[in-house]
């Protein structure tokens, strides 16, 4: 009987699909949102949130059994620094998997894969890159403000005080 056994194998030995999960489970922490078949997507779900719950406990051994599954030392740190952080106050569904299209070589259906409060990279508009100049310019008009000021009190102290 195949009771409780639902996670499909994917068309791969058991020791390529960890390896695969654990490769897609360490872009999907360094990126925040990657790009998969819908298949991949619900295999890597529940890894990768069982990784974060174990994230969350902050402890020396919670970082020794993700670092089992994550090789990467920049993305380990990120996930306890940063992700588990993130999630303190989730009781899971830390991810979300989010239909994409059809691939058009072999019609496999695509996904992205991603986790939510998730901080990705805003897209470069028009719009974006003028609050961007206003941002660059506003501290330069306080600083050009600064010091006149500055002149205007030094040149006050090299005068002397006034009303004598």
């Amino acid at each position: 009987m195949r009771h409780r056994n639902r996670r499909g194998k994917l068309g791969r030995k058991s020791e390529h699909r960890l390896m695969m999960l654990r490769n897609l489970a360490t872009s999907l922490f360094d990126k925040e949102r990657i790009q998969t078949t819908m298949p991949k997507a619900k295999q890597l779900r529940p890894f990768a949130e069982k990784l974060i719950t174990v994230a969350r406990k902050q402890d020396l051994s919670a970082r020794r059994y993700a670092a089992r599954y994550i090789h990467d030392k920049k993305v380990l740190g990120k996930l306890f620094d940063e992700i588990a952080k993130r999630h303190t106050s989730d009781n899971g569904g830390y991810t979300r998997i989010v239909p994409y299209r059809a691939r058009w070589g072999d019609g496999a259906e695509l996904a992205f894969i991603e986790l939510k409060n998730a901080v990705l990279p805003e897209k470069v508009t028009k719009e974006t890159k003028k609050k961007a100049a206003a941002k660059k310019e506003t501290p330069a008009a306080e600083k050009a403000a600064e010091t006149k000021t500055k002149r205007a009190r030094k040149g006050k102290a090299e005068n002397g005080p006034s009303g004598e």
